[in-house]
């Protein structure tokens, strides 16, 4: 059964749409990327194939995008809404055992700041941007080095670039996709699926 409500975070009404686990003790939250929301079809895809598999899935709205907004609220104000935001689902589920962070692009590395002290076991990074277009000097790697198990999914033709793999951190490339993800998401889906699965987060 889904949920939809708000609530109050330090940086305003957040948005989040839960669908509590059914068979499993996973639940996976992700968020939209900077000018978008979490009905993005990669984010939607995920969504179904993780629910399908039993576990949770949990979709957040920055408070900027509740309240309107297109243009992105600083790092360290999405921080604290995605951070209050996970306090709050733990509250309401305090039977899932694990909690796996994520989301697209900005998402993503929301979820990569703040997954050791959102006490994450892991992390999904869909179309991780890894710098500006036209701007590798201005490298994000490190934001990936969570310590924690990590997948990252982005296309081979994304102008933010796709990261290297690294210890902890698997990285899947798509033939032919962009930074939008939108020509195959069901192969996105199967793929976070798989990596969920293997590390015996889903049934």
């Amino acid at each position: 059964m889904r949920h939809d409500d708000e609530i109050d975070t330090p940086r305003g009404r957040a948005r989040f749409r839960f669908h509590p686990p059914t068979g499993g003790a996973t639940v996976l939250v992700l968020g939209h990327g900077a000018g978008g929301d979490v009905d993005a079809p990669d984010l939607t895809a995920v969504r179904d194939a993780v629910r399908d598999a039993g576990a949770g899935v949990a979709l957040v709205t920055q408070p900027y995008r509740v309240a309107g907004r297109r243009a992105p609220a600083p790092a360290g104000h999405l921080d604290e809404a995605w951070t209050a935001v996970l306090a709050e689902l733990r509250r309401r589920a305090p039977q899932v055992r694990d909690w796996v962070v994520g989301g697209r692009s900005s998402g993503a590395r929301v979820a990569c700041r703040t997954a050791v002290a959102t006490g994450a076991a892991g992390v999904v990074a869909l179309a991780f941007p890894l710098h500006p277009p036209g701007r590798p000097e201005r490298s994000r790697a490190a934001e990936l080095l969570t310590g924690l198990p990590t997948l990252v999914v982005n296309g081979d033709r994304d102008p933010f670039g796709v990261p290297e793999p690294g210890p902890g951190i698997e990285v899947v490339v798509r033939p032919g996709q962009r930074h939008d993800l939108r020509g195959d998401p069901a192969g996105t889906a199967a793929v976070v699926r798989d990596w969920l699965r293997v590390r015996g987060w889903l049934s």
